[in-house]
């Protein structure tokens, strides 16, 4: 038998079903306390090599956090990975079981570093980013029901919502503010984020919790994680426009829209722009290539500490 074990963690609202290899062990715990309980004494007993799960809305939060404080090798993979694993090795049936069983061989065949999990107040961080997100994506919805609907007593429902909803937003907008404050570490990550034209407060206050690793990581894996770091396709004779794919959405949605305003009002992004589409560019393609250099600018600054300084930006 192999010396080293592999734990699959299918994670749903209720449960949680475990597989083992290169064993076929499979066990199912409650998604409670003391289940989690359970759960951490009998993987602790088998010393696994690493335990991964994926992503399932937030039902993994608890399991993670649990299996983390007991120092056990954990590793949160993306679900589209591993649904491209599973079709690759001929699995395509679906039941919380196989699930568990695919995301073990994953497990063994990939074997993902384990990542620690943030601290506390990186966590509330994060978590007050989504909420505010949340609130905006919302609030906007609610505006376009109100600019649709005629009936008087519907429209004074809809904007007694939105007046709501815009009050949380500044009281998640101080929130925020507050939580940033409250470390220097982070006051200066923002004050540093915020030099560069083009990034305003939602960016870096987005950026801090979102995408910790800038300034620890080069340019290129910088962008990686982003998703905006473009991959070859190309086969034998077969050359394929190179794409991008992956990464943190989130945050690429956000620097997008960075990207987009410093097209116009930060002088290098601007002229870069204006480069690609004198190339003869599209306009999303140059935007999304203004991201890159986005983030190859910001990485040596947030690593050596350093604003926003035009003279010494390079190209990525």
């Amino acid at each position: 038998m192999e010396k080293h074990l592999f734990v699959g963690l299918d994670v749903s609202k209720n449960k949680l079903d475990v597989a083992v290899r290169p064993t076929t062990r499979h066990f199912v715990v409650a998604n409670d306390d003391q289940g989690l309980e359970l759960l951490v004494q009998r993987l602790a007993a088998l010393k696994p090599m690493i335990i991964v799960l994926e992503a399932s809305g937030g039902y993994e939060s608890l399991a993670l956090a649990a299996l983390s404080e007991a120092h056990l090798p954990v590793a949160l993979v993306d679900p589209k990975a591993v649904r491209h694993f599973a079709r690759a090795t001929g699995t395509l049936a679906k039941t919380d079981k196989i699930d568990a069983q695919v995301l073990a061989h994953y497990a063994q065949a990939v074997r993902p570093d384990p990542r620690d999990l943030p601290d506390q107040e990186l966590q509330v961080l994060q978590a007050t980013v989504k909420r505010r997100a949340q609130v905006v994506k919302m609030i906007g919805q609610e505006e376009n029901r109100l600019e649709k609907t005629r009936l008087p007593r519907l429209r004074r429902d809809i904007e007694e919502h939105l007046a709501w909803l815009r009050q949380r937003l500044q009281d998640l907008n101080r929130d925020l503010q507050e939580q940033i404050r409250r470390s220097s570490l982070w006051q200066e990550r923002d004050r540093l984020l915020q030099s560069v034209p083009g990034i305003g407060p939602t960016v870096s206050r987005a950026l801090i919790p979102h995408l910790p690793e800038l300034g620890a990581l080069s340019g290129k894996k910088a962008a990686a994680l982003v998703g905006v770091a473009p991959f070859n396709r190309e086969s034998g004779r077969f050359r394929g426009k190179r794409m991008i794919g992956g990464g943190r959405s989130y945050v690429r949605r956000l620097l997008y829209i960075a990207a987009v305003v410093a097209s116009r009002y930060n002088p290098v992004i601007r002229t870069f722009y204006q480069r690609l589409r004198a190339a003869g560019k599209p306009a999303k393609l140059a935007h999304t290539a203004c991201v890159r250099k986005l983030v190859h600018i910001l990485t040596p600054m947030v690593k050596n500490h350093q604003p926003w300084n035009q003279s010494v930006t390079q190209a990525p």
